[in-house]
Protein backbone atom coordinates (compact mmCIF):
# COMPACT_ATOMS: atom_id res chain seq x y z
CA UNK A 1 0.00 0.00 0.00
CA UNK A 2 1.50 3.31 -1.08
CA UNK A 3 1.97 5.97 1.55
CA UNK A 4 3.47 9.42 1.75
CA UNK A 5 2.55 13.02 0.92
CA UNK A 6 2.25 12.21 -2.80
CA UNK A 7 -0.06 9.25 -2.29
CA UNK A 8 -2.63 9.31 -5.10
CA UNK A 9 -0.45 11.22 -7.55
CA UNK A 10 -0.06 9.36 -10.84
CA UNK A 11 3.25 9.72 -12.69
CA UNK A 12 4.01 8.43 -16.17
CA UNK A 13 7.75 8.18 -16.79
CA UNK A 14 9.35 7.63 -20.16
CA UNK A 15 12.38 5.43 -19.55
CA UNK A 16 15.76 7.10 -19.57
CA UNK A 17 18.99 7.09 -17.58
CA UNK A 18 20.35 9.11 -14.66
CA UNK A 19 18.43 12.08 -13.34
CA UNK A 20 14.99 11.31 -14.78
CA UNK A 21 14.67 7.88 -13.16
CA UNK A 22 16.17 9.21 -9.93
CA UNK A 23 13.55 11.97 -9.86
CA UNK A 24 10.74 9.44 -10.25
CA UNK A 25 12.33 7.24 -7.58
CA UNK A 26 12.03 10.17 -5.19
CA UNK A 27 8.42 10.77 -6.19
CA UNK A 28 7.66 7.07 -5.70
CA UNK A 29 9.33 7.07 -2.28
CA UNK A 30 6.98 9.94 -1.33
CA UNK A 31 3.95 7.90 -2.31
CA UNK A 32 3.38 8.59 -6.01
CA UNK A 33 2.14 5.81 -8.28
CA UNK A 34 4.79 5.68 -11.02
CA UNK A 35 4.36 3.81 -14.28
CA UNK A 36 7.41 3.67 -16.53
CA UNK A 37 6.94 3.33 -20.26
CA UNK A 38 9.96 1.47 -21.61
CA UNK A 39 10.94 0.02 -24.94
CA UNK A 40 10.40 -3.69 -25.54
CA UNK A 41 13.49 -5.43 -24.15
CA UNK A 42 14.33 -2.27 -22.17
CA UNK A 43 16.63 -2.24 -19.15
CA UNK A 44 14.28 -1.37 -16.31
CA UNK A 45 14.90 -4.56 -14.34
CA UNK A 46 17.59 -6.28 -12.31
CA UNK A 47 19.22 -4.45 -9.40
CA UNK A 48 18.72 -0.89 -10.64
CA UNK A 49 17.80 0.85 -7.39
CA UNK A 50 16.77 3.96 -9.31
CA UNK A 51 13.97 1.90 -10.88
CA UNK A 52 12.48 0.81 -7.58
CA UNK A 53 8.89 1.32 -6.53
CA UNK A 54 7.17 1.43 -9.92
CA UNK A 55 5.49 -0.66 -12.57
CA UNK A 56 6.82 -0.93 -16.12
CA UNK A 57 4.92 -1.37 -19.35
CA UNK A 58 6.66 -2.10 -22.64
CA UNK A 59 5.53 -0.01 -25.61
CA UNK A 60 7.07 0.44 -29.05
CA UNK A 61 6.81 4.12 -29.91
CA UNK A 62 7.21 3.25 -33.60
CA UNK A 63 3.81 1.58 -33.50
CA UNK A 64 0.77 3.93 -33.72
CA UNK A 65 -1.23 1.67 -31.42
CA UNK A 66 1.41 1.88 -28.69
CA UNK A 67 1.63 5.66 -29.08
CA UNK A 68 -2.14 5.76 -28.58
CA UNK A 69 -1.74 3.68 -25.41
CA UNK A 70 0.91 6.08 -24.15
CA UNK A 71 -1.50 8.96 -24.73
CA UNK A 72 -4.12 7.14 -22.65
CA UNK A 73 -1.65 6.96 -19.77
CA UNK A 74 -0.94 10.67 -20.21
CA UNK A 75 -4.67 11.44 -20.06
CA UNK A 76 -4.89 9.81 -16.62
CA UNK A 77 -1.57 11.07 -15.22
CA UNK A 78 -0.89 14.03 -12.95
CA UNK A 79 2.78 14.18 -13.93
CA UNK A 80 4.85 13.21 -16.97
CA UNK A 81 8.64 12.84 -16.76
CA UNK A 82 10.83 12.55 -19.87
CA UNK A 83 14.54 12.94 -20.46
CA UNK A 84 15.03 12.91 -24.21
CA UNK A 85 16.76 15.53 -26.33
CA UNK A 86 14.53 18.50 -27.18
CA UNK A 87 12.11 17.63 -29.97
CA UNK A 88 12.05 13.85 -29.54
CA UNK A 89 8.74 13.71 -27.68
CA UNK A 90 7.21 16.11 -30.21
CA UNK A 91 8.27 13.82 -33.07
CA UNK A 92 6.64 10.89 -31.29
CA UNK A 93 3.38 12.82 -31.05
CA UNK A 94 3.74 13.02 -27.25
CA UNK A 95 5.07 16.57 -26.80
CA UNK A 96 3.64 19.17 -24.42
CA UNK A 97 1.12 20.52 -26.91
CA UNK A 98 -0.33 17.09 -27.58
CA UNK A 99 -0.19 16.04 -23.92
CA UNK A 100 -1.74 19.20 -22.46
CA UNK A 101 -4.47 19.14 -25.09
CA UNK A 102 -5.44 15.71 -23.74
CA UNK A 103 -4.84 16.59 -20.07
CA UNK A 104 -4.86 20.35 -19.27
CA UNK A 105 -3.82 19.80 -15.63
CA UNK A 106 -0.75 17.74 -16.53
CA UNK A 107 2.62 18.70 -15.06
CA UNK A 108 5.04 17.96 -17.90
CA UNK A 109 8.59 17.56 -16.58
CA UNK A 110 11.48 17.72 -19.06
CA UNK A 111 14.91 16.64 -17.85
CA UNK A 112 17.94 17.57 -19.96
CA UNK A 113 21.55 18.56 -19.44
CA UNK A 114 21.62 21.78 -21.45
CA UNK A 115 17.93 22.74 -21.40
CA UNK A 116 15.24 22.95 -24.05
CA UNK A 117 16.78 26.05 -25.63
CA UNK A 118 20.24 27.53 -26.16
CA UNK A 119 23.11 26.82 -28.56
CA UNK A 120 24.05 23.54 -26.84
CA UNK A 121 20.51 22.20 -26.43
CA UNK A 122 20.89 19.55 -29.16
CA UNK A 123 24.39 18.42 -28.17
CA UNK A 124 25.11 15.19 -26.31
CA UNK A 125 26.57 15.51 -22.85
CA UNK A 126 26.99 13.96 -19.43
CA UNK A 127 27.22 15.14 -15.85
CA UNK A 128 30.90 16.07 -16.10
CA UNK A 129 30.18 18.40 -19.04
CA UNK A 130 27.26 20.15 -17.35
CA UNK A 131 29.11 20.87 -14.12
CA UNK A 132 32.13 22.03 -16.13
CA UNK A 133 30.09 24.75 -17.82
CA UNK A 134 28.80 26.23 -14.55
CA UNK A 135 32.10 26.74 -12.73
CA UNK A 136 31.42 23.89 -10.31
CA UNK A 137 33.90 21.33 -11.65
CA UNK A 138 36.81 23.79 -11.78
CA UNK A 139 36.41 24.38 -8.05
CA UNK A 140 36.78 20.72 -7.05
CA UNK A 141 39.96 18.80 -6.39
CA UNK A 142 43.53 19.46 -5.36
CA UNK A 143 45.57 22.35 -6.75
CA UNK A 144 48.24 20.13 -8.32
CA UNK A 145 45.75 17.84 -10.04
CA UNK A 146 43.05 18.30 -12.68
CA UNK A 147 39.54 19.05 -11.41
CA UNK A 148 38.07 15.97 -9.72
CA UNK A 149 34.68 14.64 -10.92
CA UNK A 150 32.43 14.39 -7.82
CA UNK A 151 30.69 11.20 -9.02
CA UNK A 152 27.50 12.38 -10.73
CA UNK A 153 26.00 13.72 -7.54
CA UNK A 154 26.36 17.42 -8.30
CA UNK A 155 24.98 17.43 -11.85
CA UNK A 156 22.64 14.54 -12.58
CA UNK A 157 21.20 14.13 -9.12
CA UNK A 158 21.71 17.47 -7.36
CA UNK A 159 21.26 19.99 -10.15
CA UNK A 160 19.02 17.73 -12.21
CA UNK A 161 16.77 15.25 -10.42
CA UNK A 162 16.29 17.22 -7.21
CA UNK A 163 15.42 20.43 -9.04
CA UNK A 164 12.97 18.58 -11.26
CA UNK A 165 11.36 16.92 -8.23
CA UNK A 166 11.03 20.30 -6.52
CA UNK A 167 9.58 21.77 -9.71
CA UNK A 168 7.06 18.94 -10.00
CA UNK A 169 5.85 19.43 -6.43
CA UNK A 170 5.58 23.20 -6.93
CA UNK A 171 3.70 22.80 -10.22
CA UNK A 172 1.33 20.24 -8.68
CA UNK A 173 0.55 22.70 -5.88
CA UNK A 174 -0.12 25.50 -8.36
CA UNK A 175 -2.28 23.26 -10.56
CA UNK A 176 -4.58 22.56 -7.62
CA UNK A 177 -5.40 26.27 -7.49
CA UNK A 178 -5.41 27.15 -11.19
CA UNK A 179 -6.64 23.90 -12.71
CA UNK A 180 -3.87 24.22 -15.29
CA UNK A 181 -0.73 22.23 -15.86
CA UNK A 182 2.54 23.49 -17.27
CA UNK A 183 5.92 22.44 -18.65
CA UNK A 184 9.01 22.27 -16.44
CA UNK A 185 12.26 22.84 -18.33
CA UNK A 186 14.76 21.32 -15.88
CA UNK A 187 18.29 21.80 -17.21
CA UNK A 188 21.15 20.38 -15.19
CA UNK A 189 23.26 23.43 -16.03
CA UNK A 190 20.59 25.70 -14.52
CA UNK A 191 20.32 23.55 -11.40
CA UNK A 192 24.07 23.34 -10.81
CA UNK A 193 24.42 27.10 -11.31
CA UNK A 194 21.74 27.51 -8.63
CA UNK A 195 23.58 25.12 -6.31
CA UNK A 196 26.66 27.33 -6.67
CA UNK A 197 24.83 30.41 -5.33
CA UNK A 198 26.76 30.56 -2.05
CA UNK A 199 30.13 30.21 -3.77
CA UNK A 200 29.29 32.93 -6.31
CA UNK A 201 28.22 35.14 -3.42
CA UNK A 202 31.48 34.48 -1.59
CA UNK A 203 33.42 35.20 -4.77
CA UNK A 204 31.59 38.51 -5.19
CA UNK A 205 32.52 39.32 -1.60
CA UNK A 206 36.22 38.58 -2.32
CA UNK A 207 36.32 35.69 0.15
CA UNK A 208 36.49 33.03 -2.58
CA UNK A 209 38.95 32.85 -5.44
CA UNK A 210 39.04 30.86 -8.68
CA UNK A 211 42.12 29.01 -7.41
CA UNK A 212 41.27 25.41 -6.66
CA UNK A 213 42.15 23.98 -3.23
CA UNK A 214 42.70 27.48 -1.83
CA UNK A 215 39.38 28.33 -0.19
CA UNK A 216 37.74 27.50 3.09
CA UNK A 217 35.36 24.82 1.77
CA UNK A 218 37.36 23.24 -1.07
CA UNK A 219 40.12 21.58 0.95
CA UNK A 220 42.36 24.64 1.10
CA UNK A 221 41.81 25.20 4.82
CA UNK A 222 43.52 22.88 7.30
CA UNK A 223 40.37 22.80 9.45
CA UNK A 224 38.08 21.66 6.60
CA UNK A 225 39.62 18.70 4.84
CA UNK A 226 40.19 14.96 4.85
CA UNK A 227 43.26 13.37 6.42
CA UNK A 228 44.89 9.96 6.14
CA UNK A 229 45.13 7.93 9.33
CA UNK A 230 47.72 5.47 10.58
CA UNK A 231 45.92 2.52 8.99
CA UNK A 232 45.62 4.12 5.55
CA UNK A 233 42.01 5.16 6.01
CA UNK A 234 40.63 8.71 6.24
CA UNK A 235 38.75 11.08 8.51
CA UNK A 236 36.84 14.23 7.63
CA UNK A 237 37.21 17.38 9.72
CA UNK A 238 35.08 20.53 9.43
CA UNK A 239 36.01 22.62 12.46
CA UNK A 240 35.08 26.05 11.07
CA UNK A 241 33.63 27.92 14.05
CA UNK A 242 36.13 29.13 16.69
CA UNK A 243 34.74 26.96 19.49
CA UNK A 244 34.81 23.87 17.28
CA UNK A 245 38.32 24.72 16.11
CA UNK A 246 39.47 25.09 19.72
CA UNK A 247 38.11 21.64 20.49
CA UNK A 248 39.97 20.22 17.49
CA UNK A 249 43.17 21.72 18.82
CA UNK A 250 42.50 20.19 22.21
CA UNK A 251 41.69 16.71 20.86
CA UNK A 252 44.76 16.66 18.62
CA UNK A 253 47.10 18.04 21.30
CA UNK A 254 47.88 21.14 19.22
CA UNK A 255 46.31 23.76 21.48
CA UNK A 256 49.71 24.94 22.71
CA UNK A 257 51.17 25.39 19.23
CA UNK A 258 50.97 29.15 18.56
CA UNK A 259 51.01 28.60 14.79
CA UNK A 260 47.46 27.25 14.93
CA UNK A 261 46.25 30.54 16.36
CA UNK A 262 46.22 31.86 12.79
CA UNK A 263 43.14 29.86 11.84
CA UNK A 264 41.83 32.25 9.18
CA UNK A 265 45.17 33.40 7.74
CA UNK A 266 45.15 31.81 4.29
CA UNK A 267 48.89 32.14 3.83
CA UNK A 268 49.40 29.81 6.79
CA UNK A 269 46.97 27.10 5.69
CA UNK A 270 49.43 24.90 3.71
CA UNK A 271 51.90 24.68 6.58
CA UNK A 272 49.16 24.08 9.14
CA UNK A 273 47.66 21.35 6.94
CA UNK A 274 51.01 19.55 6.92
CA UNK A 275 51.32 19.76 10.69
CA UNK A 276 47.77 18.54 11.28
CA UNK A 277 48.21 15.73 8.74
CA UNK A 278 51.26 14.47 10.62
CA UNK A 279 49.30 14.36 13.88
CA UNK A 280 46.27 12.63 12.35
CA UNK A 281 48.53 9.95 10.95
CA UNK A 282 49.63 8.91 14.44
CA UNK A 283 46.32 7.14 15.14
CA UNK A 284 44.03 4.82 13.26
CA UNK A 285 40.67 5.95 11.90
CA UNK A 286 38.85 4.06 14.66
CA UNK A 287 41.06 5.59 17.36
CA UNK A 288 40.25 9.10 16.11
CA UNK A 289 36.58 8.15 15.90
CA UNK A 290 36.59 7.02 19.52
CA UNK A 291 38.22 10.32 20.50
CA UNK A 292 36.22 12.75 18.34
CA UNK A 293 33.01 11.24 17.03
CA UNK A 294 29.94 12.72 18.68
CA UNK A 295 31.81 15.82 19.86
CA UNK A 296 31.59 19.35 18.48
CA UNK A 297 34.84 18.95 16.57
CA UNK A 298 32.66 18.38 13.47
CA UNK A 299 34.22 15.04 12.73
CA UNK A 300 33.30 11.89 10.84
CA UNK A 301 35.17 8.82 9.65
CA UNK A 302 35.32 8.53 5.86
CA UNK A 303 33.39 5.32 5.28
CA UNK A 304 33.18 3.14 2.20
CA UNK A 305 29.80 2.27 0.70
CA UNK A 306 30.26 -1.15 2.25
CA UNK A 307 30.78 0.33 5.70
CA UNK A 308 28.25 3.17 5.72
CA UNK A 309 25.04 1.13 6.14
CA UNK A 310 26.46 -0.45 9.31
CA UNK A 311 27.44 2.73 11.11
CA UNK A 312 25.47 3.03 14.39
CA UNK A 313 23.97 6.41 13.45
CA UNK A 314 22.78 5.13 10.08
CA UNK A 315 21.37 1.94 11.59
CA UNK A 316 19.57 3.87 14.34
CA UNK A 317 17.87 6.10 11.76
CA UNK A 318 17.38 3.24 9.29
CA UNK A 319 19.06 5.34 6.62
CA UNK A 320 19.62 2.16 4.63
CA UNK A 321 17.30 -0.78 4.03
CA UNK A 322 17.57 -4.14 2.32
CA UNK A 323 15.10 -5.21 -0.38
CA UNK A 324 15.46 -8.52 -2.19
CA UNK A 325 18.99 -8.84 -0.86
CA UNK A 326 20.06 -5.40 -2.12
CA UNK A 327 21.22 -2.85 0.46
CA UNK A 328 20.06 0.61 -0.58
CA UNK A 329 19.25 4.08 0.75
CA UNK A 330 15.89 4.46 2.48
CA UNK A 331 13.28 7.04 1.51
CA UNK A 332 14.11 10.67 2.34
CA UNK A 333 13.18 13.19 3.61
CA UNK A 334 10.97 12.21 6.54
CA UNK A 335 7.44 13.41 7.19
CA UNK A 336 5.77 13.44 10.60
CA UNK A 337 2.18 12.81 9.49
CA UNK A 338 2.45 11.27 6.02
CA UNK A 339 5.68 9.27 6.07
CA UNK A 340 7.04 8.07 2.76
CA UNK A 341 8.34 4.57 2.17
CA UNK A 342 10.10 2.61 -0.52
CA UNK A 343 7.31 0.87 -2.43
CA UNK A 344 9.44 -2.09 -3.42
CA UNK A 345 12.46 -3.05 -5.44
CA UNK A 346 12.92 -2.70 -9.18
CA UNK A 347 10.20 -4.47 -11.19
CA UNK A 348 11.03 -8.03 -12.09
CA UNK A 349 9.40 -7.74 -15.49
CA UNK A 350 6.93 -5.71 -17.52
CA UNK A 351 3.28 -5.48 -16.50
CA UNK A 352 0.35 -5.78 -18.87
CA UNK A 353 -0.34 -2.29 -20.23
CA UNK A 354 -4.11 -2.80 -20.30
CA UNK A 355 -4.21 -3.96 -16.68
CA UNK A 356 -2.07 -1.06 -15.50
CA UNK A 357 -4.14 1.43 -17.46
CA UNK A 358 -7.32 -0.06 -15.99
CA UNK A 359 -5.92 0.48 -12.49
CA UNK A 360 -5.68 4.17 -13.39
CA UNK A 361 -9.29 4.20 -14.51
CA UNK A 362 -8.46 4.06 -18.23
Amino acid sequence: MAQGPLNGVKVVEFAGIGPGPFCTMLLSDMGADVVRIDRPNGRSFGKDIGARGRRVVALDMKQPGDVATALKFIEKADVLIEGFRPGVMERLGLGPDQALARNPKLVYGRMTGWGQTGPLSQAAGHDINYIALTGALHAMGKADRPPAPPLNLVGDFGGGALYLAMGVCAALFEAQRSGKGQVIDAAITDGVASLMAMMYGMRASSIWTDDRDANMLDGGAHFYDTYETKDGKYVAIGSIEPQFYALLMEKTGLKDDPAFGAQMVKAEWPALSEKLAAVIKTKTRDEWSKLMEGTDVCFAPVLTMGEAPNHPHNTARESFIEIDGVVQPNAAPRFSRTPGAVQGGPPKGPSDAKEVLASWGG
